[in-house]
């Protein structure tokens, strides 16, 4: 037997499949290089051209050049064909130019199946609340298509109902899986080459400009929550990286550090304890940026010789943590040797003019010398400023008695190149100063624009103190956050220069219901979920038993949705009944209609096949689509209308024997 053509696309869907292909490629243009784009808008027009013009396609021959050219140019862009961008632009060019040899109803098939996974691949670059409503109506979108490529042509509102209806019928099946199904640490979207690039966050070295363009950016770095009162302003200092080793130009963590294990620092607590829970984003590093300084530390973590708290792996997924600090506080009064060696050690050329203002200062007790310095930047012509000018190479030099312009970063690099070159043990800490509470949630928000710098000396009997040179400089800084000690003009993110009381009222719901998405959604991890199922009565799941729990209940409820859905239910409906009646009276006559096969479509091949009878099963088959579909009234005059076309159909002829 010779196999039966595929059926012909009906051109009116060739619009839904366009929009489809528009609506699950176009977000990625924010991705995609610039090339890619335009080459995927020039495809997709030239497909809406010809569909206007209703002109042949383009030769496959012409197309496989183009896929071979373009496939080429993206392995060349990203150096590889494999990983996260080079396959999403695979993706994206090939749902561009499918429709370009889209001739029958399965090619239709492909697009829409391809419009599917294109939508997983949106969550590689974001997971929020507005990319989540965009994929859920790019769902209702490509079910649509579908409802539209095999029901014939119909109301755009009973497609979308239908649409909706369907995605409803699903919704039981999401809540078990996100209930029960096992979760998994890690990025559920990981790929080995890229899954972590991109996230942004405190360098692992410092520079002058690292922490400044670090502080351009308005993207939330963590939240905490108090469980008692939140301490002031000023005493907000989120510890970071420690930077010991200086080359002249760059601060780094000391390479003896991971050398050997150093002992455990010996903090002396002389204030109350604060209980806190922080929510941190992914930012790739091992620091988990605990108020200065933590006493109980979370599982899986630990206090570095250097005071700053470190998670056994980096930080690649958002991550719920639990701390105790102390504010005031006593750390490394008896400190090793090599630790305070390594703390005084400064290149040996460099800075003259610093070093010799310095050797004037060596005479004086350590704690004076701090003092000196401080004095120095409180009343001396020093500014605090996002823009300040480039350095040479005797940068703190230059700083100190040319420029005396900089951010928080030159002002703490100066001040522990001082105190080394006066023989006061210091170094350089980095991390985050403030925060600000967001009422609705009660969450304290740190940003990346409240990044900071500060510096720590050693003293004997006291240990390590904390001296902020920024605060000598600007105050404000500290006191009020990073606005209040910028002029204007000052190059800062616009969402924390908000004046007006509705718009900070504005953003800080939108943020409270991203925290609440980012915890209950993003985060449902492996131990949020154990915490809402012991909360159902089911106090210790294992994988096993939540298995077959997922598989006992999603067959229940697949069997609900059958027989809600089987045609049985409908018996009564007098619509139905009317329609599958003439249905059944044209099976007598030789066409019998597939299940999967619309109305209208059914119409248009009856035409074909018994052209006797094409007006009155086109008539039929409006008013069924009216009834069921539209807004029609299963009681008034369409339905009477349907009825009499079965009345109407001509009596069928008997074979003579």
């Amino acid at each position: 037997m010779r196999a039966r053509p595929p059926a012909a696309l009906e051109h009116d869907a060739v619009p839904w499949l366009l929009v489809v292909a528009l609506a699950t490629a176009g977000p990625h243009a924010e991705h995609l290089p610039a090339w890619l784009t335009l080459l995927v808008a020039a495809a997709l027009l030239w497909r809406t051209w010809l569909w206007h013009q209703q002109r042949r396609m383009p030769p496959r021959w012409s197309l496989a050049l183009l896929v071979i050219a373009a496939v080429a140019a993206i392995g060349w862009q990203f150096g590889s064909l494999f990983g996260k961008d080079a396959g999403v632009a695979m993706l994206v060019l090939f749902m561009a130019l499918k429709p370009l040899e889209m001739h029958s109803r399965r090619d239709a098939l492909v697009v829409i199946m391809l419009g599917y996974f294109l939508l997983l691949t949106h969550y590689f670059y974001s997971q929020s609340i507005p990319t989540g409503l965009w994929l859920l109506a790019a769902c209702t979108l490509l079910t649509g298509a579908l409802l539209r490529l095999h029901g014939g042509a119909q109301p755009v509102i009973a497609i979308a109902r239908q649409a909706g209806l369907l995605l409803l019928q699903a919704l039981p099946f999401m809540l078990l899986l996100y209930l029960l199904f096992p979760r998994v640490t890690g990025p559920l979207w990981g790929l080995p080459q890229d899954a972590h690039a991109g996230l942004s966050g405190l360098p692992s070295q410092m520079s002058p400009g690292s922490i400044s363009n670090l502080t351009l950016s308005g993207a939330i770095a963590f939240r905490s929550r108090f469980a008692g009162e939140i301490p002031e302003q000023a005493d907000l200092y989120w510890r970071g990286p420690v930077f010991d080793e200086y080359d002249g130009v760059t601060w780094r963590a000391s390479r003896q550090h991971g050398r050997s294990p150093a002992p455990a620092p010996v903090i002396e607590a002389r204030g109350p304890a604060h209980d806190y829970s922080s929510i941190l984003e992914a930012h790739n590093q091992r620091w988990l940026l605990a108020l200065d300084v933590p006493t109980r530390l979370p599982p899986d973590s630990s206090l570095a010789a250097t005071l700053e708290a470190q998670s056994r792996e980096p930080l690649r997924i958002r991550s719920r943590f639990s701390f105790s600090s102390v504010l005031d506080y006593r750390a490394n009064r008896m400190e090793a040797p090599a630790s305070l060696q390594q703390a005084l050690t400064l290149p040996p050329q460099g800075n003259p003019r610093t070093r010799a203002l310095a050797s004037e200062w060596q005479s004086r007790p350590p704690a004076r010398i701090a003092e000196a310095a401080l004095a120095m930047f409180r009343q001396e012509d020093f500014h605090y400023t996002l823009r300040p000018p480039l350095l040479g190479a005797d940068a703190i030099d230059e700083f100190l008695f040319d420029s005396r312009r900089g951010f928080c970063e030159h002002y703490a690099s100066a001040f522990v190149f001082l105190m080394r070159a006066a023989g006061v043990p210091a170094r350089v800490v980095a991390g985050y100063q403030g925060g600000e509470l967001n009422p609705v949630d009660g969450y304290l928000t740190v940003r990346q624009s409240d990044a900071h710098a500060w510096a720590e000396i050693w003293l004997a009997d006291e240990g390590w103190l904390r001296i902020d040179p920024t605060a000598a400089v600007a105050p404000s800084r500290i006191e009020q956050g990073i606005v209040a000690a910028l002029p204007a003009g000052e190059p800062l993110p616009g969402i924390i220069r908000l004046d007006a009381d509705w718009m900070r009222d504005l953003r800080n719901r939108w943020e409270a219901a991203n925290n609440t998405w980012n915890q209950w959604v993003l985060g449902y991890n492996p131990q949020r979920q154990r915490e809402v199922l012991s909360r159902l009565g089911w106090p210790d799941p294992d994988w096993q038993s939540m298995t077959a729990s997922l598989a006992v209940l999603c067959g229940l409820a697949l069997l609900v949705v059958a027989l809600w859905t089987l045609p049985g239910r409908r018996r009564d409906d007098p619509v139905q009944r009317a329609w599958q009646a003439y249905c059944a009276q044209l099976g007598r006559r030789g066409i019998i209609r597939a299940d999967w096969e619309g109305p209208l479509d059914f119409a248009q091949r009856v035409a074909r096949e018994k052209p006797e009878l094409a007006t009155l099963t086109s008539e039929a088959a409006r008013h069924y689509a009216e009834l069921r579909y539209g807004d029609g009234d299963s009681d008034g005059e369409p339905l009477r209308r349907l009825q009499q076309c079965v009345q109407r159909l001509p009596p069928q002829r008997r074979r003579k024997t």
